[in-house]
């Protein structure tokens, strides 16, 4: 992993990555494993896995974790660009299995993200696993949790179903059927959430949130940081990746320790 600076984010690439098919729930993608240690599975955001997202994943890795990244859209190792992201995006909201803009539905890839997830939880210690999802993918980390394989679910700018008019930036991004299981998963101590946004990010509503926060109450904790105008560590209003792309190392910003939290989060609930 390459130390980010005061002007760019952490990176990787796919050295020491095993790269192996998976197959679950009709669905066959590629998943990079490395690391040893509890169980995180770290869903990427588009455009896929990106050195900043192989940046977070070697981050982990590091903090103690088998790591296993699935590549369910993307180049893997391919550097972001404007019209990458805008083809990646385009093929998203149009695909099936991701049901970009339905209200109050399961969406079929999460079923194989539980799958991963379950296969994971069964082959390393801990106290069942961590799913972390980001943007396009970070509610695919709360449906996650249905399974009983999964202790911690972290939910970072989640920007599904696209928050089109006031319905959806209410919505959690899961089915009432899931919202059932998944509160009380909680209820019962199995399971705990955390969330992650941009006080500015219009992708990723506060209302989302806030929806969440009502079922779950204490096992949905929420980090907001700071992106209005003149805040102390200079991020744009468009700010929105919040572990990614938006992390400073040296010296630390708030991202930067949002992510520490995180590591703390899995440590917590994992092992």
């Amino acid at each position: 992993m390459t130390a980010a600076s005061a002007f760019s984010a952490p990176v990787g690439d796919l050295s020491g990555w095993v790269r192996a098919p998976f197959t679950a729930a009709g669905m066959t993608y590629d998943c990079f494993e490395k690391g040893s240690g509890p169980g995180v599975v770290l869903i990427p955001e588009i455009p896929g896995i990106t050195p900043e997202v192989l940046g977070l994943a070697e981050h982990l890795v590091v903090a103690g974790f088998t790591v296993v990244v699935p590549s369910p859209f993307g180049q893997p190792g391919k550097a972001k660009s404007v019209g990458y992201m805008t083809r990646i995006v385009l093929r998203l909201c149009v695909a099936a299995e991701f049901r970009a803009f339905a209200t109050n539905s399961s969406r079929p890839i999460t079923d194989y993200f539980r799958a991963v997830a379950s296969d994971l939880a069964a082959r390393t210690p801990g106290r069942g696993v961590g799913v972390i999802g980001q943007c396009f993918t970070g509610g695919f980390a709360l449906a996650a949790a249905i399974d009983d394989s999964v202790a911690a679910s972290v939910l970072s700018q989640p920007a599904v179903p696209f928050p089109v008019g006031r319905a959806r930036q209410l919505d959690a991004g899961v089915s009432p059927d899931e919202f059932d299981r998944i509160a009380a998963r909680a209820d019962a101590g199995e399971v705990c959430a955390l969330g992650l946004r941009f006080s500015e990010d219009s992708a990723a509503p506060r209302a989302r949130f806030d929806t969440i926060k009502a079922r779950l109450g204490d096992a949905f904790e929420i980090i907001q940081l700071d992106s209005s105008p003149g805040n102390s560590d200079g991020y744009a209003a468009t700010a929105h990746s919040v572990l990614t792309g938006e992390v400073r190392e040296n010296p630390a910003n708030s991202a930067a320790v949002a992510r520490d939290r995180v590591v703390t989060f899995l440590r917590e609930r994992i092992g």
